[in-house]
Parts: structure tokens; sequence; C-alpha cells
């Protein structure tokens, strides 16, 4: 069964050996965005599944199961709407610089996928987005973690400049990781949440549609050191959005660009007995979602009240579990 607490430091994407997080953010003059690279161990299997109605993604087409290439070199969360997506050139230079790719005649192909946030202007500057540069930083920063390191929150990286309930309140970024139980107990996942939602927690017995302006997404990286397969991959990142239901109402909205990406490290087989393949994926799946919900109300949580030029966003007095 899964373990209901997180593992230690109250839990990260990055309690998932071998995945690093870096970070690059701009606050002021204008500026309210950044990025977040998750930067995987080398030959790491990855999928997505797009749940909302407003996405802005780059080369997620790569990860269907059906492709060429089963792994991915980085994947990048970011603001700036579809501009920011910009980030992702940025990151794949720096993969090339470290020979990190799908190899081809004369060199390699970095495999990044990316999506983005809409956050233009709310530092004040509509063209104060993040670049290639930014994006280049980003994984420069993810390359030079330690192995472990926590993940900072808030607003940071690809939360620096996001908000909840349709711009009403400040969203941010969020991280969480389990252990599952029993003979599968060395499994473990994480995840990191940049949450720019029309929605805002969910709590029982309430209906809270969005309101007002806004364009939203709640952007979501699952890792596990599982081996699984690039299918496998794919149905887990699709019951990982069960998490993203539990966390936030309304959610897949046709406002919101939700997106989950799963990635697999495969460094430890998932352990079953004769016939029970299936409840041991079930059991992994379902951790996801639950990790997923944990992380992305640690990114409520974690945010903090943000006054520029372009208006005043609070942060969502929630609690975090």
């Amino acid at each position: 069964m899964v373990q209901e607490k997180a593992v230690e430091r109250g839990g990260s994407i990055t309690d998932v050996p071998g995945i690093r997080v870096g970070q690059a953010q701009r606050i002021g003059d204008g500026w309210l965005t950044g990025v977040t690279v998750v930067l995987p161990p080398s030959g790491t299997i990855g999928s997505v599944d797009v749940r909302g109605g407003g996405p802005g993604t780059h080369e997620t087409d790569a990860l269907d199961p059906t492709t060429l290439v089963p792994t991915v070199d980085a994947v990048v969360l970011t603001g700036g709407s579809a501009y920011g997506l910009a980030t992702a050139t940025g990151v794949q230079r720096w993969c090339e610089e470290n020979g990190r790719g799908f190899p081809v005649p004369g060199g390699v192909v970095p495999i990044v996928p990316a999506a983005a946030i809409f956050d233009l202007g709310r530092g004040g500057d509509f063209a104060a987005r993040p670049d290639a540069d930014m994006g280049y930083v980003a994984a420069l920063d993810a390359a030079n973690s330690a192995d472990g390191a926590d993940v900072a929150r808030g607003n940071v990286g690809a939360g620096t400049g996001a908000a909840i309930g349709a711009g009403a309140f400040k969203g941010g970024l969020g991280s969480a990781s389990l252990r599952l139980g029993g003979e599968n107990s060395a499994v473990v996942l994480g995840a990191l949440a940049v949450v720019n939602a029309a929605g805002v927690p969910w709590r029982p017995g309430t209906y809270t549609p969005s309101a007002g302006p806004g364009l939203n997404t709640t952007l979501v990286v699952v890792a596990t050191n599982a081996v699984l397969t690039a299918s496998e991959a794919k149905r887990t990142a699709t019951a990982a959005h069960a998490g993203m239901a539990r966390a936030l109402n309304p959610v897949h909205t046709l406002a919101d660009g939700d997106t989950i990406f799963t990635l697999a490290t495969g460094a430890v087989p998932l352990t079953h007995g004769p016939g029970l393949a299936v409840a041991a994926m079930i059991e992994l799946q379902s951790a996801a979602a639950e990790v997923v919900r944990m992380a992305i109300l640690n990114g409520v949580a974690s945010a903090k009240a943000v006054n520029t030029d372009a208006g005043v966003w609070p942060a969502y007095s929630s609690k975090s579990d």
C-alpha cells in the first residue's frame, strides 16, 4: 500500500535519485517571471498527458509512446506563455554542450519538452518574459546542484509570476514525494508543480467557479525511480491528473493548459507476486496522483504575496495538507 507520509525534508522531487532541479527568475523593473528545469539522468523514459483546453507546449508530440525516441534529456516549465517556450532552446544548448541527446550523425539532438504558464504583464511589462538565456541559466543551475538537494518553493522559477483563482491570489511552485510500501519500498515518486490555476484549493462541499479574466495553467513533473516503459509512463501521467482534480477546483478548464509530464529513471523494478503486475502498477499510479495533490497544495501554501505596477496578488490562506 502507499505510505501516507512523504520522505525526508518534507518531500521533494529530488528525493528521486538522480533528479535535479534548476531555476532562474527575474523580479522587479517590470519583471515577474522565471523558468524551472528538471534534469533527469541520461536514459530516463518520459511521457506527457495534456488535459487543459489552452496549453502552451513544445516537443510534447515527441513523448508519444509510438514515436522513435522514448527518452527525455530535460523538461522545461516556464513563464511567458508561448513566448517563454524559447527557454527550451537555451536548455537544448546546454544539453548539446554536454553531449546529452539522441545520437545522430555529427552530434546529438536533445529531447527537451517544455510547457508554459500565462504570466505575461504581471510584473508590469508585457515584454518582460523568459528567453533562451534564462533557460540556459536554469539548466546550468540544475547541473550544478547536489544530488538530493531540496527544491526552493513559492515565488521562484516558473512559479515566480504564477497566480490562482483566475488571477485573484498568488500561486507558486511546490514539490513533494512519496515512497511505496511493502516489497516496493525502494520505489520513490516525486512531483514538482507550478500552480497558475483558474481554480483554488478544493474543499469538500464547495463549488468554486473561476471568476474574472485570466489565462491559467498548472504544470507538473512526476518522477520515479521505477522501471517503466513509455506506455506505462504515459498511463502514469494520465492517472496523475486525478491528483490535480483533488487539489484544485475547477480544473482542466478551457482556460487552463493543465499538463503533467512523467519521468522514469528505471533504477528499481517493481516487485510483485504471480499475476499481480497490474496491481503493482495501479499502486504506483495511485501514488502518482497523491504526490501531485501534495505538490500542488505545497505550491499554493509556499507562495508569498506580490505587489507590482500591474496589480496585487495576496497569498491564499489554506492548509497545505
